[in-house]
């Protein structure tokens, strides 16, 4: 009697123990009866129907990285490159990750590693090196609409890694470096003609302030001569009145001063020479003495 209790007792227990299902956080795991799917348990306690039931596949819900294993591709230009990847995913169905596709991580892998190739052979090495986010997009769109009925969500693809050829290395290298040199060249060209273009526009400035000053100077020598040919037709017609009048002084006066010019302009001669000639001194003190009185006179009649 006693052992068929303890049988009764241990067969509850076990049955409670196969009722009760615990699902961890970030889990779903789904159930089966008669190797059929029925539901989809979510994370905490669940009661299911023992012996009838039993749980199928335990799946992650949360997102999961992926590596990409390196696999070479040829571009366009016919260069070949070594490039690895790496894969973001998560599980939106279990359902549909559970029974529509076997082998998930498998499948993901290969799905990339095909689109990868198709990608980047349909770009030049250029390109593939420059648009790594344009690339990233593409098999991101790719990738997530062929695994879309699986019931998972890519959420990023990124390229790790795009290794070119040893020779292709050097190759772009040297012409990293000539362009380089390139446009070095150009811009010490380009100083060297901007240099000059700035010593011309300050030599014609030079010339222009030059011209400038000389026209003033020419302005202000002529303005001069303006002012002493006043002068002197001032002084020829007072000498004239003068004489008019019969004034001898003013004779004296003018014929003075054209006979000292004279003797100043053969003084200042380059060409001097040692000149013997007749000066009354008498007749010079006399001319000097007609501009005294005619000054006098000219005081008086202002007066």
């Amino acid at each position: 009697m006693d052992a068929v209790v303890l049988s009764f007792i241990f067969f509850a227990i076990v049955l409670v123990v196969m009722t009760v299902k615990q699902v961890p956080q970030g889990y779903h795991w789904t159930l089966e009866r008669f190797g059929r799917y029925t539901r989809t348990l979510e994370p905490g306690l669940n009661f299911i129907m023992p012996v009838f039931d039993k749980v199928g596949a335990k799946l992650n819900m949360m997102e999961q990285v992926l590596d990409i294993p390196p696999q070479q591709v040829i571009s366009r230009d016919n260069a070949m490159v070594t490039i690895d990847a790496v894969c973001f995913y998560q599980v939106f169905s279990a359902s549909q990750a559970a029974y529509e596709v076997s082998n998930l991580d498998y499948a993901i892998r290969n799905l990339t590693m095909t689109n990868i190739r198709t990608v980047i052979g349909s770009l030049d090495l250029d390109q593939m090196l420059s648009q790594r986010d344009q690339i990233n997009s593409q098999l991101l769109a790719v990738v997530d609409q062929a695994t879309n009925p699986w019931g998972i969500k890519i959420t990023r693809i990124e390229i790790k890694d795009i290794t070119p050829p040893t020779d292709l290395v050097d190759a772009m290298a040297s012409q990293m470096k000539a362009e380089r040199t390139k446009r070095a060249q150009i811009l010490e060209a380009e100083g060297t003609r901007q240099a000059a273009i700035l010593a011309a526009e300050g030599k014609k400035q030079a010339q222009i302030l030059e011209a400038e000053g000389e026209r003033q100077a020419a302005f202000l020598e002529s303005e001069a001569r303006e002012r002493q040919a006043e002068a002197e037709a001032k002084a020829t017609m007072m000498v004239s009145q003068a004489i008019a009048k019969g004034d001898i002084q003013a004779v004296n006066y003018f014929v003075a001063q054209k006979y000292v010019e004279a003797l100043g302009q053969i003084a200042s001669s380059g060409n001097s020479k040692l000149i013997m000639m007749p000066l009354e001194s008498s007749q010079v003190i006399g001319a000097i003495a007609g501009i005294g009185d005619i000054v006098k006179e000219l005081q008086n009649k202002k007066g």
